[in-house]
């Protein structure tokens, strides 16, 4: 289907299909795809984005780095452009979890701005999932540096999306952080 709504609907099964039977880190499991899902809502409602590939990408965010999803594979459903943009904001999985977080903080700087929309979305959601369930083993220590480190992340994307990172700044100023 060509339309914007088929194109999405497509990203969506995409994603929920490759998911398919992960589960967020909380107490009940959630189904994974709500998190991608709610990403795209946060850049649609929040953020007032109407680009149909960047939403397409927030759909699809996690499907490189937490799927066996290939690049090759993204390119060949949903073009080049979601494929580049899915690429700029998948972590490296092969390589040790501290290196991928030093990574995020080090490029965030430099990324293309619908990279930065779609990384400032991503962490809104994953902050607003950690306030309101805590996963399970980790450690309010655990929730406080994951919180730190997204200010470091969310500092470097500074001038993307005002009311994005207004809505970021109360999480952290609520947390004792400065972002």
């Amino acid at each position: 289907m060509d339309t914007d709504a088929g194109r999405l609907l497509e990203a969506a099964d995409f994603a929920a299909r490759k998911h398919a039977g992960q589960r967020r880190k909380d107490p009940e499991g959630t189904p994974y795809i709500n998190h991608p899902l709610g990403v795209a809502r946060i850049l649609s409602h929040e953020a007032g984005v109407t680009d149909i590939v960047l939403l397409q990408a927030a759909l699809l965010h996690d499907t490189l780095e937490d799927t066996d999803t290939t690049a090759a594979e993204l390119e060949r459903r949903f073009g080049a452009e979601v494929r580049r943009l899915v690429q700029e904001v998948s972590d490296d999985k092969a390589l040790p979890r501290a290196e991928r977080k030093r990574l995020q903080v080090e490029r965030a700087p430099r990324c293309s701005a619908p990279a930065a929309l779609l990384q400032l979305a991503d962490k809104l959601y994953n902050l607003r999932d950690l306030q309101r369930a805590t996963p399970a083993g980790w450690s309010e220590q655990r929730v406080h540096e994951y919180f730190a480190w997204a200010a470091q992340v969310v500092r470097g994307l500074r001038g993307t999306h005002a009311a994005l990172e207004d809505e970021l700044r109360r999480l952290f100023e609520a947390r004792g952080l400065q972002e």
